[in-house]
């Protein structure tokens, strides 16, 4: 069994993603519009990248700013398309005004994917209780990952709580495996392995020209080497 860390890469487009796979990513995240902090792509961006790479993708189910699920008809609707055009995985995440987790939304975008594998994002880290929030999804099908940085602020601030979540592998509720990212610098990566971290997400850390630029094989093969021991 291999023991290799996830490296997942955020791609815009084909020439991010082949950027990426080259780099050695194991995964990307497909998203558009980063100044909303990620929405759906395309169906045609989508098919672009399916076609131009070979590693999984997990397309992003989110079509506003913030964390409410908005109408959640046209959310199923989204789904669905993507899962006609191929798609196997996917990212998504609703809270309530509240900061609980919105699980009939949750519930009714999971019933359209029909057990494709999936990852709740950074609304884990703006839940007014993460644990909560975690054993109410307990049991979801598809559900594999949670992509958290440990706090809204990122991981400099989530650091200790990434750490003990770590720890609780395992746990109900904690099974999934934690994706590790939001102001992540490579810095983090040898506490959170010895804690037990074995997957890293990263988005500007790929791109030294911002997000005007595109990925870079360089930046990602230089995580790729850190991750693997280099």
């Amino acid at each position: 069994m291999s023991t290799r860390a996830v490296l997942e890469v955020i791609a815009l487009d084909a020439e991010d993603a082949i950027a990426a796979q080259a780099g050695g990513a194991d995964r990307l995240e497909l998203v558009t519009d980063m100044a909303a902090d990620g929405l759906t792509p395309s169906v045609e961006t989508f098919v672009a990248i399916r076609a131009a790479v070979d590693i999984p993708l997990r397309v992003m189910l989110r079509l506003a700013d913030g964390f409410a699920a908005g109408e959640i008809a046209r959310l199923a609707e989204v789904a669905g398309r993507m899962r006609e055009a191929g798609a196997e995985e996917f990212v998504l995440g609703f809270l309530d005004p509240d900061g609980g987790v919105d699980l009939d939304a949750v519930e009714r975008v999971v019933g359209v994917l029909e057990g494709c594998r999936w990852t709740f994002h950074r609304a884990i880290d703006r839940a007014a209780d993460r644990d909560a929030l975690r054993k109410a999804l307990d049991g979801l099908p598809g559900l594999d990952t949670y992509l958290t940085a440990g706090a809204a602020a990122g991981v400099d601030e989530g650091l200790p709580v990434l750490l003990a979540e770590a720890g609780r592998r395992g746990e109900p509720g904690y099974e999934q495996q934690i994706l590790v990212g939001g102001g992540l610098r490579l810095e983090h990566v040898p506490r959170l392995v010895a804690a037990g971290a074995d997957a890293f997400h990263i988005g500007g850390a790929a791109r030294p020209d911002g997000w005007e630029g595109s990925v870079s094989v360089a930046a990602v093969a230089e995580w790729r080497g850190v991750l693997d021991g280099g």
